[in-house]
């Protein structure tokens, strides 16, 4: 919105003429008002999605405007994530009613998806009929479903970001792999995560995928490709994952490279799903201005 330019002329009176003289003229630049990124989180009920609501009631220069789920319908979404005072939003399980309510003001909206790869797609779509751009943070999403994402919002002219993390850490592990990846013959992921899920996590193989087809073969003099301790090939290009499941454990990924007489070692741990919400901060910030969807925070960065 473009700021307006607002003046004032000041008339000085002249003795016995019948106009009057021009003494000077005001004017001012108007700014004008912005008003606050409208964000709906759908998936409000789950540990991410209450962590969000915070973090965007926190953030400058945005705020929740609508909670889904089909968990604790009707329950005011402040009071499910602890916070002092209720937001006097209640969680509703009708991703359609609150977009089409919300849409009726004109302003930005940004629609936060933590729901089910399954989904994703309808979801976006009809976000999108209500002018409204997406962030998706669901692990799992297929391939397919994000080049049908692509050229739907490629055709719509509305910005989408698909993120396999928000983890800002995560993302800076996964440069410096890449870089490493130029100047080392071997390397191998050990990940642990203290309850039982899809292996290998999401991070592994996004990294794995960074520093396959670079040009490097790693683990050549590794005779025991077939033992099944040594972990699971990721890619066609020798890298290993190994993944632990120990409760108590933070969730962790380390990258090991290596030759001979050296070891370099790539780790970050996430404690807390908190971790994950300055990445959803920015996200929101940058996806209003996008016209087409990218994958990866990354971009961001």
């Amino acid at each position: 919105m473009a700021a307006a330019l607002s003046c004032k002329i000041i008339f000085h009176p002249t003795k016995n003429k019948p106009y009057k003289r021009i003494s000077h003229i005001c004017c001012n630049m108007q700014q004008p008002t912005q008003s606050n990124i409208k964000v709906i989180i759908n998936g409000a009920a789950k540990e991410i999605g209450r962590a969000a609501v915070v973090a965007v009631t926190n953030a400058r220069g945005m705020e929740v405007a609508g909670a889904i789920d089909s968990y604790l319908v009707g329950e005011d979404i402040g009071k499910v994530c602890d916070m002092e005072e209720p937001l006097e939003i209640p969680i509703i399980n009708d991703l359609t009613m609150v977009l089409g309510s919300i849409s009726q003001s004109k302003e930005i909206a940004v629609v936060v998806d933590f729901t089910d790869p399954s989904t994703v797609y309808e979801n976006v779509k009809q976000a999108t009929a209500f002018g409204m751009r997406s962030i998706v943070y669901v692990p799992r999403i297929k391939t397919e479903t994000v080049s049908a994402l692509s050229a739907f919002c490629e055709k719509a002219s509305m910005g989408c970001l698909v993120a396999p993390t928000l983890s800002i850490g995560s993302i800076l592990q996964q440069q410096a792999a890449i870089t490493a990846s130029f100047h080392y013959n071997n390397v191998e992921i050990v990940e642990s995560r203290p309850n039982s899920g899809d292996f290998p996590s999401q991070d592994a193989i996004q990294i794995a995928n960074n520093i396959t087809n670079l040009g490097q073969i790693y683990n050549k003099e590794d005779i025991s490709t077939d033992v099944l301790a040594r972990g699971q090939v990721l890619g066609e290009d020798g890298v290993r994952v190994h993944s632990m499941v120990l409760p108590g454990l933070p969730s962790s990924t380390t990258v090991y490279f290596s030759r001979p007489g050296e070891v370099y070692t790539l780790k970050h741990d996430v404690t807390d799903v908190r971790s994950l919400m300055p990445g959803l901060i920015l996200a929101i910030r940058k996806v209003i201005r996008l016209k087409n969807l990218v994958f990866g925070l990354e971009k961001f960065l």
